[in-house]
C-alpha cells in the first residue's frame, strides 16, 4: 500500500537498500543534532538536507507535496503564534527544524517496511527486560504511532471536505473541533480492539 505520508513505498532505490538500523541511527543523529542549528541559514541547510533525501529514494514530488500539504495545518498556526511572541528568527528556527525532521522521519518511512522498523526497536528493547519493559508492547506502540500518522493525515482531508461543504473554510474551530472528535472516537474504538485482544492493561 502507498501513501503520501508515513507509508512504505516499495522501491530499490540506495535508501531502500539500507538497512533499516542505519536508517534508524540517521534518524536519531538528526534529532540530536537538531539542537546545534541556531540561525535561519543552519536551519534552511537542514531543511534543504531533508528534502534532499526524496530524489535519493525516487520518491515522486507529487508525494512530497502531499505530505507537506498536512503538515501545514500545524505549522502554519504555530509560525503565527510564535512570530508574536518570539519573533521571526527564533520561528524560522523552531517551524524548520520540526519540518526537516518531520521530512527525514517520513523518508525514513517510506523507504523501510514497518515490520523492519519494529524488528530493530524490539531488540534494541531486549535488554532493558530486567526493568519491566515489554519489547513486544514498545513494537506495538510505534506501529500504532506510525499507522496513526496518515490516518490524523486523512481524517484531516474529511473534516477539510466538511468545512468546505458548509462554506466555513476560514473557521479554525470548525476544523478543531470535529478533527477533535473524530479522532477521539477512533482511540475509543482502537482502545476496545486492544482491550479484546488482551492489551488492556
Amino acid at each position: 500500500m502507498n501513501g503520501a505520508l508515513g507509508l512504505y513505498r516499495a522501491g530499490t532505490s540506495p535508501l531502500h537498500r539500507l538497512p533499516a538500523t542505519a536508517k534508524l541511527t540517521g534518524l536519531a543523529v538528526a534529532g540530536a543534532g537538531s539542537v546545534l542549528v541556531d540561525t535561519p541559514a543552519q536551519t534552511a541547510a537542514f531543511v534543504a538536507s531533508g528534502l534532499a533525501l526524496y530524489p535519493l529514494a525516487r520518491v515522486p514530488v507529487r508525494v512530497l507535496v502531499d505530505m507537506v500539504r498536512p503538515l501545514a495545518w500545524v505549522l502554519v498556526p504555530l509560525a503565527v503564534f510564535q512570530v508574536v511572541f518570539i519573533g521571526w528568527g527564533r520561528t524560522v528556527v523552531l517551524v524548520g527544524v520540526i519540518l526537516a525532521l518531520v521530512l527525514v522521519a517520513n523518508v525514513v518511512t517510506l523507504t523501510t517496511r514497518t515490520t523492519d522498523l519494529i524488528d530493530v526497536v524490539v531488540a534494541l528493547c531486549r535488554p532493558l527486560r530486567f526493568i519491566g519493559v515489554d519489547p513486544l508492547r514498545v513494537g506495538l506502540a510505534l506501529n500504532l504511532a506510525i499507522r496513526c500518522v496518515p490516518l490524523m493525515a486523512d481524517l484531516a482531508g474529511e473534516v477539510r471536505d466538511a468545512q468546505r461543504a458548509r462554506g466555513l473554510e476560514l473557521s479554525p474551530r470548525a476544523f478543531v473541533v470535529p478533527l477533535l472528535v473524530r479522532a477521539l472516537h477512533r482511540a475509543d474504538d482502537l482502545g476496545d480492539a486492544l482491550a479484546a485482544r488482551g492489551f488492556d492493561d
